[in-house]
This record gives structure tokens, sequence and C-alpha cells, in this order.
């Protein structure tokens, strides 16, 4: 999540960095408001679909939860929109619903803001009430030790019968 895409005038899109938006983020966060912005990547399929769907963000209160996803900063300046999957000690465990390698060393400071609610195909998705997205939820983090070994098993089947 680098670059937002903002339509400009005239349907001309700029690319716009996400660093940039940080103070109107801050702004927002405030106010007590929330900031919307889309989703680019593919590590949050099969629920979050580049060019299609939009993360909303509210400032974070306290601690993450396992299960939230919130957008964070890593040491090299990089912005990511990630699941936390477990935590080591006061620091959080992040991975993408699409992927399976376990991020670490991600602490409340790194957080930006975290996803309330989705626009997932144009429906409004809320990260708390919502009971199917609950259940994804509780899905996508409780495979996280087996998401890889199941990866690879299900596309040895498939080579092997050629579907």
């Amino acid at each position: 999540v680098s670059n937002i895409i903002l339509n400009v005038s005239g349907g001309c899109m700029e690319k716009i960095r996400l660093e940039q938006l940080l103070p109107f983020m801050d702004e927002a966060f405030a106010a007590g408001k929330t900031f919307k912005i889309p989703i680019t990547g593919t590590s949050m399929l099969p629920l979050l679909v580049q060019g299609r769907d939009y993360a909303v963000l509210k400032r974070a209160a306290g601690h993450l939860k396992i299960g939230d996803v919130p957008l964070y900063r890593r040491a090299d300046g990089s912005f990511v929109l990630h699941r936390v999957v477990g935590f080591d000690g006061d620091n959080y465990i992040m991975c993408g619903d699409n992927q399976f390698l376990l991020e670490y060393g991600i602490g409340d400071s790194n957080i930006v803001g975290l996803a309330c609610e989705f626009i997932i195909d144009g429906k409004t998705v809320d990260t708390e009430a919502d009971s199917e997205y609950t259940e994804y939820k509780n899905k996508y983090t409780a495979n996280i030790k087996t998401r890889y070994p199941l990866r690879r098993l299900k596309a040895a089947v498939r080579k092997i019968t050629g579907q």
C-alpha cells in the first residue's frame, strides 16, 4: 500500500504516496473521523481485491486483537495492511490472508490506523458487527500454521490430477 490513486480533474488519475496522506489521516482521526484508502496488492486476497475494494480506517485505540487488520508502517518506511495473527511479547505478529510468512516486530508505534470497515465490491462490511466477516476472520487466523503446507498439498494434487 505505497501509492494511493486519487481522482483529479477531468478524469485524470494521479498517484500520491501514502506518506503524503498521513497528515490528513491524523487530522481525520483527531476529529473522530475515518479515512478511506483503496486496496493495492494481492496480500489480502481473497477478501480484498486491488482496484475494487477499500479499507476504512480509524484511529487504533488500545492494544490490537488477533484478527484485527491495521495499516502499519515497517521500519523501511513501507505501508502494509495485514492481519494480526498473534503476539510476540508486546509486539504483533502479522500476516496477509494470501500469505504464509509471518512478520514480527510490529509494535503499537508502527500502527497508522485500524480497519473498521471494508468496502468489498461496493458492499460495506463492518469488521466488528458482520457475522460473515467474523467467520472469515476466525478461519484465516486459525489456519495460519497450516496455510503453507495445505497450499503445497493442493498444488501437488492439482499437478498429479492435471486440474
